[in-house]
């Protein structure tokens, strides 16, 4: 029986699964050379080693190496003669062998996970030779498996979402687990998923691990999300086997499946009938528990007597309806509107149409309020015509205003000034009749723009305005005049007949059929032999010359009045002169030099010397005024001291000195001595003279009668005195009076005397010393006896 390549490989595969499952953990190489090795489509052929895979368990804890196989060649006949080596991934390091007897070891425990096969090369050398007695083979090493992995969610945690009110059995999200053994051997990679938090609601199919619904009609205005945990179990779910969790977040998404309410069924809202056009009135909102575009509404008047004046749109971002206004409310025109507004949803799911019609309706009432409102004028713009040449107090026009209230006020007019700063015009407070004031002059102003102000008699702070245009109708009140000044010149060679000037002129009237203008020389111009004027009947005229040979020896400047005359009704004229100067010209007739100063030189100065004139003119005076500036401010005061005591001329009102023992500021001998003749003091800008004072005697008395006297002199000499410092305060409390009966009043030296004098006379002097009275007084209530 003659075996193919590949069911010898898969003969190979069964042979090699029996012995693993049967607990083989070794395998031989033998030498065979009467094997035969088949292979489909060629000849028959000999080799010298037959092989398997070497299987060994991962994951090996044991102290001593594990054996994994032994290499043996038919060469070798047991006499050590045979030397086995080992090469390719691993020798060494992880695997070794017996170079006498062929056994291989793994020296490190193996991870299936980190590296499922190792390929090694295997060799039988002679021991003497140290040369191969068997050709290099290769084979395999291969880590069997066992389950130490746990299944893994490498995507987890989840997030999923699923409508609202999705049927059972409704796809979510499809959670897969990854485990990292072997998924060819046994069953260490075969999982299985289970749902361990999420029931009822939601299942997951065990192999494909889908999360599906498991119950109908969940709502998401109930409950909107829900956290599910999985699990996947590797062995098919078995005991023993090992899992893994992860969580799953299903989030219940938005369905139309509510309709708008209103909260009630009819609204009622006051306005003031002042409120402008495009005001809000009210805001209105039908609740939807739907949210995003499934909430979204529009809103619109169906019905009611406000159609025209309100309108109600949609606020985007809160969903509310809002109410304003497109006309203006007039409360004497009607008190009250009622709207019937609709709200519905604009986007319906037919799904849902059976739980019911998905708008709804309510009533708004809107109460408009009265409001003192101002006057209104009949007409917003009146316009008015008047002739300038109106006398004063000519009637011009009426406006008329009323109050629109109820009570309909009378109204009072005036003009705002601020709009009338001349004052041209007048209003009638009561009739509204409009006057002219002062003379009008289009040519000043064609146009005069006022405001009228109409106020209520009972409430003056309502005023209403109306604006008047009032046109100043044009007469013919202005003459003509040259259109410019003109510089007319003629040359010396000039030829009769020469056109030497063209002008025009100009009116300030404004005729409504234009101007019309007539030239020509005056009466007393009109035989003169130099020069001609020539109509040309289009507001123009010509000058022109009637002889030659002008000289400017003879005359150097010609003076042509002209006599101008317009179309108005009446016309107007007047007489302007045309100022003609002589030059001389060149060939071409271009004036050169059209002056006489040539000729008349010696008779006059030139400009270059009344210049210079006029600069020494204003040197000197210049000079003149620094110099009584400088005397001005050397000038003496007028009020001196002979004695220029600097000390009395600094005064500090809020000092009020050092006692009797500051001499520094003043001299104390005039506060002391009552008999001291102050100097006088004599002024530059009055004539000296002579003063008498005249001092009385005082009587050495105790009485209060010598310091009022005192203080009298006192003040009359600082009232003549123009150099008196303010020093009254001072000497009130400087003068002890002059020989006092009772000498010193010191308390330190009274109490150690044994003096009788009398001390009664303290108690005569005033309240100031009744302190001074106690103490040395003779009465029962003297303090000392």
């Amino acid at each position: 029986m003659k075996l193919g390549k590949v069911e010898f490989c898969h003969f190979l595969q069964i042979l090699s699964l029996f012995l693993c499952l049967s607990g083989m953990n070794q395998a031989e190489i033998t030498r065979s050379r009467s094997k035969p090795y088949f292979q489909s489509g060629r000849t028959r052929t000999k080799r010298s080693w037959v092989w398997n895979q070497f299987f060994v368990l991962e994951e090996y804890m044991g102290t001593d190496p594990l054996y994994v196989g032994k290499l043996h060649s038919d060469v070798d006949k047991g006499d050590g003669s045979i030397k086995y080596i080992l090469s390719g991934e691993g020798a060494s390091s992880i695997f070794i062998i017996d170079e006498n007897t062929g056994d291989i070891h793994a020296t490190k425990r193996l991870d299936r996970e980190e590296q499922a096969y190792y390929t090694l090369r295997a060799q039988a050398l002679d021991r003497l030779t140290n040369k191969p007695v068997e050709p290099e083979s290769e084979f395999v090493i291969k880590i069997q498996d066992i389950n130490d992995n746990e299944p893994k969610f490498l995507d987890g945690p989840y997030t999923a979402g699923v409508p609202e009110m999705s049927p059972v059995g409704t796809s979510v999200v499809q959670v897969t687990a990854t485990d990292a053994d072997d998924p060819t051997y046994g069953n260490s990679a075969r999982v299985v998923y289970s749902i361990l938090q999420g029931q009822p609601y939601f299942s997951v199919e065990p192999k494909t691990g889908v999360i599906k619904t498991a119950l109908p009609n969940m709502d998401r205005e109930a409950k909107d999300q829900y956290l599910l945990v999985i699990q996947a179990k590797d062995m098919v779910g078995q005991n023993g086997g090992l899992s893994g969790t992860t969580s799953v977040t299903v989030t219940l998404t938005d369905v139309n499946d509510n309709p708008p309410r209103f909260p009630r069924r009819s609204y009622q809202y006051n306005v003031p009938e002042s409120l402008p056009v495009a005001s809000v009135v009210a805001r209105i909102k039908a609740a939807d528990a739907d949210v995003g575009p499934n909430a979204e509404m529009e809103y619109k008047i169906v019905d009611g007597d406000g159609l025209g004046v309100f309108k109600v749109s949609v606020d985007k971002d809160t969903q509310e309806g809002i109410i304003t206004i497109q006309k203006e409310l007039d409360f004497e025109a009607k008190t009250s509107y009622t709207l019937r507004i609709e709200a519905a949803n604009m986007h319906v799911d037919p799904r849902f149409l059976s739980l019911g019609p998905f708008s709804d309706m309510t009533t708004v009432k809107i109460i408009v309020e009265d409001v003192d409102e101002p006057p209104v004028f009949t007409s917003r713009l009146y316009s008015m015509v008047v002739s300038e040449a109106a006398k004063v107090g000519t009637i011009i026009g009426t406006v008329a205003a009323h109050d629109p209230d109820a009570s309909n006020s009378p109204v009072r007019y005036s003009i705002d000034r601020n709009t009338d700063l001349e004052r041209y015009f007048n209003i009638d407070a009561n009739s509204g009749v409009i006057t002219t004031a002062k003379s009008l002059d289009r040519e000043t102003n064609a146009v005069h723009n006022i405001t009228v102000l109409a106020m209520e008699s009972q409430n003056p702070a309502q005023i209403g305005r109306g604006y008047v245009a009032i046109t100043i109708l044009d007469i013919n009140d202005n003459a003509p005049e040259f259109a410019m000044e003109y510089e007319t010149t003629v040359c010396e060679n000039a030829q009769p007949g020469q056109v030497i000037q063209k002008i025009s002129a100009i009116d300030k009237d404004d005729p409504p059929n234009g101007h019309q203008f007539y030239f020509s020389l005056t009466a007393e111009a009109a035989n003169n032999h130099n020069f001609t004027l020539q109509d040309n009947k289009d507001n123009t005229a010509t000058v022109l010359t009637k002889r030659n040979g002008f000289r400017r020896q003879e005359q150097s400047v010609f003076y042509l009045p002209i006599f101008i005359v317009d179309s108005g009704s009446p016309s107007l004229s007047s007489t302007n002169t045309l100022t003609i100067r002589v030059c001389d010209c060149d060939a071409d007739g271009i004036a050169q030099t059209c002056n006489a100063e040539a000729y008349i030189l010696p008779a006059g100065l030139s400009t270059g010397a009344l210049i210079a004139i006029l600069a020494c003119v204003l040197t000197l005076l210049v000079l003149v005024l620094l110099i009584v500036t400088m005397r001005r401010r050397k000038k003496e005061p007028l009020i001196f001291d002979e004695e220029r005591d600097i000390r009395e001329n600094i005064v500090r009102y809020d000092d009020e000195g050092g006692g009797e023992e500051d001499t520094e500021a003043f001299d104390m001998a005039a506060l002391r001595n009552l008999n001291i003749m102050r100097d006088t003091k004599t002024r530059r800008d009055v004539t000296p003279e002579i003063q008498f004072l005249s001092r009385p005697t005082f009587k050495s008395i105790p009485d209060n009668v010598i310091f009022r006297e005192f203080i009298w002199e006192r003040l009359k000499e600082a009232d003549v005195d123009p150099c008196a410092p303010p020093y009254d305060s001072l000497q009130t409390y400087a003068f002890e009076g002059n020989g006092s009966v009772a000498e010193s009043l010191s308390s330190l030296d009274s109490i150690s005397s044994n003096s009788d004098q009398n001390y009664d006379y303290l108690s005569d002097w005033g309240p100031r010393f009744k302190r001074l009275a106690d103490m040395y007084g003779t009465g029962p209530e003297c303090l000392y006896s």
